[in-house]
């Protein structure tokens, strides 16, 4: 199977999965609860948040949320969906090769990865390390959450890939330390950490 390509990801998709009150998977108050123990988090770390990319961006739920928690860090969504980048003015791009110039503090990457094929999820976690200097948030369903039975797969885009966590955290762990929470810390932060902190390597 390939990865998904732009045509999944129409006006038809977003309304699905979005906008219709009984197939949306968004809830905009999750994301607000999930942004401010995130956003929270990352104080808590001392990581310096004054650029945001939230690659994978969709309708821009975590915009709202930095500009609350940090209001003078600068956002930039990043969307691979031409639907939404016309919708909203993101700047066109993948998770699996978007460059910048400068590194950002803190990366937001959320329901991304599972379109991706292993091949494109291996090169999208490398890309990753790339992005940030600061923090990582994922958000990814993996096979052992479809195992465990923990996410409602009426809600689910049958579409996705189920990967396995490990193959997420092997891939990750190369630039990053897992901390909770589906927070990733850059090895290049330089913070300090207590060991009960972060996942044991």
């Amino acid at each position: 199977m390939q990865s998904a390509g732009a045509a999944t990801f129409d006006e038809a998709y977003y309304q699905h999965y979005y906008f219709d009150k009984k197939t949306k998977v968004v809830d905009p108050r999750h994301v607000e609860r999930l942004g401010a123990f995130v956003c929270a988090y990352l104080r808590y770390l001392r990581v310096p948040v004054r650029r945001v990319l939230d690659v994978g961006c969709g309708i821009g739920l975590w915009r709202d949320v930095v500009a609350r928690q940090f209001p003078s860090a600068s956002y930039h969504g990043v969307e691979f969906s031409e639907y939404l980048c016309g919708r909203y003015g993101w700047e066109r791009g993948s998770v699996t090769d978007y460059q910048a110039s400068t590194p950002f503090d803190f990366v937001i990457c959320q329901g991304v990865l599972p379109y991706l094929s292993p091949p494109d999820l291996k090169r999208a976690l490398r890309n990753l390390g790339g992005l940030s200097q600061g923090a990582l948030y994922v958000e990814a369903v993996t096979r052992e959450d479809y195992e465990r039975g923990v996410l409602d797969e009426d809600l689910t885009d049958p579409r996705i890939f189920r990967h396995s966590a490990e193959l997420y955290r092997a891939g990750l762990s190369r630039n990053f330390q897992e901390v909770g929470g589906g927070v990733w810390l850059s090895r290049r932060a330089g913070l300090p950490l207590f060991s009960l902190e972060c996942a044991a390597e």
